[in-house]
């Protein structure tokens, strides 16, 4: 009788540890599936790059001024472009950026307008003239024109993943405001746009990332003209965060 109860407990005993090894291994296996998928997506992208402590990289700047006052966008696309050897230049990416164009109205207080997904919204040329800029989609648009199949959309990436491919030698665009730091909630206003309300701040700004070290961010910046200017990286990250972690560039 002990025995067999013996050889019950050690049948019983088998069978949780296959159970348990059965699930871990399952858990381990899709683990490995979401391993593979993402080695596989930035096998696209990039080879294996060493994180650098610091990257400073030497790319020319370019100002939006003084012919696209609302410009920075397709300004710092164009140094974008440069970078990776593609002749382009701000006003040719001017003509050639989708815009949105929704008339803005007011209407009981309330702004109606375009959305900058959708296109570039108002005028780039002047500020005599309503308008404010243009976000991420429409700029991967134009830039896989000129570089197709090579942009990377970083947007929504973490601040540390921008790290890989300045490491690698490419600078990347982003979307970020004209004070380098977290704006409070004041200089927000809503826009009603066709796929609804949107926050949206006349601050709105884009530069071209060229570095990092410990403690700043180094950016080309289209609307002082100035090369590798700095901010706090603390400040410059929850700006990029706040203005929806916008970003592209590209792989060789």
């Amino acid at each position: 009788m002990k025995s067999i109860i013996a050889g019950f407990t050690a049948f019983l005993f088998f069978i949780i540890i296959f159970i348990y090894g059965y699930q871990n291994f399952e858990h381990a296996s899709e683990m490995a599936d979401r391993t593979i998928d993402l080695n596989n997506q930035n096998s696209k992208q990039y080879s294996i790059v060493k994180i650098k402590d610091k990257v400073l990289l030497d790319i020319p700047v370019t100002s939006q001024f003084p012919e696209l006052a609302r410009g920075c966008e397709v300004t710092s696309l164009s140094m974008l472009l440069n970078s990776a050897g593609i002749k382009s230049d701000k006003m040719t990416l001017a003509k050639q950026i989708k815009k949105d164009p929704t008339p803005r109205k007011i209407i009981n207080n309330n702004i109606y307008y375009g959305h900058p997904n959708d296109g570039f919204v108002g005028d780039i040329y002047t500020y005599s003239k309503p308008g404010l800029g243009v976000y991420v989609q429409p700029i991967i648009e134009l830039a896989n024109k000129y570089l197709p199949g090579k942009i990377v959309n970083l947007t929504k990436s973490s601040f540390d993943e921008l790290k890989i491919p300045l490491s690698n030698g490419q600078p990347i665009w982003v979307i970020i405001n004209t004070q380098y730091k977290k704006l409070p909630d004041s200089y927000f206003t809503t826009w009603h746009t066709k796929k609804g309300a949107i926050r949206i701040t006349s601050k709105e700004h884009s530069v071209l990332i060229t570095g990092y070290d410990k403690n700043f961010i180094y950016f080309n910046d289209p609307l002082t003209g100035k090369k590798n200017k700095k901010a706090p990286i603390n400040d410059f990250k929850e700006a990029w965060v706040q203005m929806g972690s916008q970003a592209i560039t590209y792989h060789e």
